[in-house]
């Protein structure tokens, strides 16, 4: 899978079933060139006008699936 068709994916956490934001960065194994965690916004449109909270971190192990539309992760919040 390319980056380009993960980036555009919703994260959903299947604890609360919330979702959690879109993926925007990724952080890569340089030995391996295997992804270590996913990286999704902490603040939404309108909000980061007034205060932002920093990217939410999702290691690779709590991705529990990865669909057509979304990522499914297993985190605490």
């Amino acid at each position: 899978m390319l980056f380009s068709e993960l980036k555009g994916k919703d994260v959903i956490n299947i604890r609360d079933c919330r979702k959690l934001g879109r993926i925007c960065d990724l952080d890569l194994d340089p030995c391996s060139g295997q992804i270590c965690k996913v990286y999704v916004p902490g603040c939404f449109r309108f909000f980061c006008l007034f205060h932002c909270e920093p990217n939410v971190e999702i290691p690779f192990q709590d991705i529990k699936q990865v669909g057509p539309d979304i990522v499914l992760v297993d985190i605490r919040c």
